[in-house]
């Protein structure tokens, strides 16, 4: 299955700035959005906190206006310190999908804090949700539990060159796997919001082993297998790229990397934490038919709490301490909480036509709004697979961030604060994908259509 999307970048890096600036000045004057209570919290947290967030994104740099301040969360909606009620397209970055404060995960969490929120010590949870994942995700025969998707990501690169004896190995631009050092080359995400290709702080000799190829482009990746005969590791890839927007990849690419992997005697690895009991209960490789080697997975898998894990075929994960020579350890893996967070949210998802209705209303949102703009004159295209899902403001199709980057980002920063002060929460950036959850009504998805038509009706138009 294939779709044709694109995504917001457009900009050269040195002019980003300068557009931003003027969104954030344009917007904030015609704000009619009450705000005081967010803008007091953030202005005491810029001397507390780094920009004055724990995540950039967070920051609202790319879009215009000070970020809004959440006070609580509930089914498909959020609401800040100063009352305002959204739909909440977030969804806590993907986590939330079967509802934000769900009271079935809620009650399971309660009678699991009488019983203690971290034991350091193994727990039958750990067994229960392993099961579970292994259960629903073809390639899985063992896993290993972390805190973070970034953590999963880091320690699967080590497995792979352990397993392979080999060092190096390939990602794709735009695809992003966490703040690792070996990732932060080309990445997607807040890296890419932000106009940083790389990081400061970065050793030139952490990321030279790190080979960029192009998404969707199975050439680029031969010609880097070809160039480094017997010396990669494996492929690591976004199955479906929601870090530079919402990109799904070709069957032909996704088959051509199993393939080239085989032959070439590398390991594919499918980083599903996005995608992971999101867009199928077997997640991308369920979707796809495509078996990887090893895969990572977070957000849903921990129902809302931190958590990540990684796992794959049993002779590799046998490599993994204390099983094999692989260090990794984590006090707080396998946390109580998180795992009994995950297994009710599994056990929800797993309900009979959970995924059905997620498709439905999913590709209706994602179809409806790229109507509000084609009818309001601006060039659209966009897609959805399950509950994810992505519109952008190009009439060019694009299978890669470098043709995403070629795209206007313009138009991005008055929809997204149009859409905010309709009552639509948005992720705060064009390079990341939209979730939707169980939660969300027929009802959410009629006003977030008929909210875009009204703002899209504002911003001008080709």
């Amino acid at each position: 299955m294939a779709f044709v999307v694109s995504g917001f970048a457009g900009e050269p890096v040195r002019t980003r700035a300068s557009r931003r600036t003027q969104g954030v000045s344009m917007v904030a004057a015609e704000s009619s959005l009450k705000t005081d209570e967010s803008a007091r919290i953030m202005k005491e947290a810029q001397d507390l906190m780094p920009g004055g967030v724990n995540s950039p994104v967070r920051a609202f740099k790319s879009v215009g206006g000070g970020p809004v301040v959440f006070d609580r969360v509930k089914g498909s909606k959020a609401y800040d310190v100063d009352g305002n009620e959204y739909i909440d397209y977030i969804g806590s970055w993907g986590p939330a999908i079967v509802g934000a404060a769900n009271e079935e995960v809620n009650e399971a969490l309660v009678k699991q804090i009488e019983k203690g929120t971290s034991f350091g010590a193994p727990c039958e949870l750990e067994n229960q949700l392993a099961q579970d994942v292994i259960d629903a995700v073809p390639s899985l025969e063992m896993v290993r539990f972390v805190n973070s998707g970034t953590e999963a990501c880091l320690s699967v690169i080590r497995v792979m060159r352990a397993f392979t004896g080999r060092q190096k190995f390939i990602k794709f631009s735009g695809c992003y796997h966490g703040h690792a050092d070996m990732y932060l080359v080309q990445a997607g995400s807040g890296v890419l919001t932000l106009g940083l290709p790389d990081s400061p702080g970065v050793p030139k000799e952490t990321t030279a082993p790190t080979l960029v190829a192009k998404y969707n482009d199975l050439d680029s990746v031969k010609a880097i297998f070809e160039a480094n005969k017997d010396e990669i590791a494996g492929v690591i890839l976004e199955p479906v790229v929601g870090n530079s927007g919402f990109i799904p990849p070709t069957m032909e690419f996704l088959q051509g990397l199993r393939d080239l992997c085989t032959a070439e005697g590398a390991l594919l690895c499918f980083d599903e934490v996005m995608t992971g009991f999101r867009i199928s209960y077997a997640g991308a490789q369920g979707h796809f038919g495509i078996k990887p080697d090893m895969s990572t997975f977070g957000k849903v898998i921990g129902g809302g709490l931190p958590v990540g894990a990684y796992g794959g075929r049993r002779d590799i994960m046998e490599m993994v301490a204390p099983a094999g020579p692989v260090y990794q350890a984590g006090t707080l893996s396998g946390n109580p909480l998180a795992m009994t967070a995950g297994l009710k949210t599994l056990e929800i998802l797993r309900r009979p036509g959970s995924y059905e209705y997620l498709d439905k209303i999913t590709s209706r949102l994602a179809a409806g709004m790229v109507d509000a703009a084609k009818d309001a004159g601006h060039d659209a295209v966009g897609g959805s697979i399950s509950a994810m899902y992505g519109m952008y403001f190009t009439k060019d199709p694009v299978h890669n961030f470098e043709q995403a980057s070629q795209s206007d980002m313009k138009k991005f920063a008055p929809f997204h604060r149009g859409m905010l002060e309709s009552g639509i929460y948005l992720a705060p950036s064009g390079y990341e994908a939209g979730f939707t959850g169980l939660a969300h009504t027929e009802e959410d998805i009629d006003k977030t259509i008929e909210a875009a038509r009204k703002v899209l009706s504002t911003i001008p138009p080709n």
